[in-house]
């Protein structure tokens, strides 16, 4: 009960936090985005045991502190780099994370997987034959993050196959938003600039962690 409340706190707060940030009022979503993270750590950690809860606090406390640290960009390349570590690690916890839930089903569709892993290569591919030219000395930064997200959704997407409905349409939603949050992200600052960035960027973000996170509990009957 109380996770689901903190749950549509959550809600609440991000879609205020996304209204702001829309509007470009200067100040206020500075301040706003730290508090995002340690709603969904709370609603996770006040929520009923389970194996894997640990290692999603895990991933969310590295989010936060690749939130917290992306917010200093401004003031040097090397804050984004850093920002990048963190959220790298986030998404490693979050490969282990997937790993480890339980299968409930067998996949039968063999088919679905095959095209599945097609589209998440092609992904890959056409991501990084578009920016390479446009990176400079963040080449090898870039390409080993984008190895990590691919794998992450890759982990996903197969366990997708696998999990108990709807929590593995939750989690697999979940990962593909948060690509394509990251994606928006590298393609407005190594790119061309993208009108309102920051806002999709959020609303991305914000969309993946909530639907990830709800996914593992609803996975895990975690309340």
């Amino acid at each position: 009960m109380k996770s689901s409340l903190l749950l549509k706190i959550y809600i609440s707060f991000t879609s205020l936090y996304l209204i702001i940030l829309f509007l470009e009022l200067d100040g206020f979503d500075w301040y706003m985005k730290p508090v995002l993270l340690p709603i969904l750590l709370a609603a996770v950690a006040v929520s009923e045991s389970f194996p894997t809860k640990k290692i999603l606090l895990t991933a969310l406390t590295f989010s936060w502190i690749g939130d917290i640290i992306l917010l200093f960009t401004d003031r040097g390349e090397l804050y984004f780099i850093f920002g990048l570590v963190a959220f790298l690690l986030s998404h490693l916890v979050y490969i282990l994370l997937f790993s480890k839930q339980q299968n409930t089903r067998i996949n039968e569709k063999k088919e679905i997987f095959w095209l599945g892993i097609l589209a998440i290569i092609a992904y890959f591919f056409i991501m990084i034959d578009t920016l390479f030219p446009k990176l400079g000395e963040l080449k090898i930064p870039v390409i080993v993050y984008a190895v990590v997200i691919t794998t992450m959704l890759f982990f996903a997407f197969k366990g997708s196959l696998k999990w108990a409905t709807p929590a593995n349409n939750y989690i697999l939603i979940g990962a593909i938003v948060f690509v394509s949050s990251d994606s928006i992200l590298a393609f407005n600052k190594f790119y061309t600039p993208i009108a309102h960035a920051s806002f999709y960027i959020m609303l991305t973000y914000c969309l993946a962690q909530y639907l990830i996170v709800s996914g593992i509990l609803k996975l895990n009957g975690a309340k």
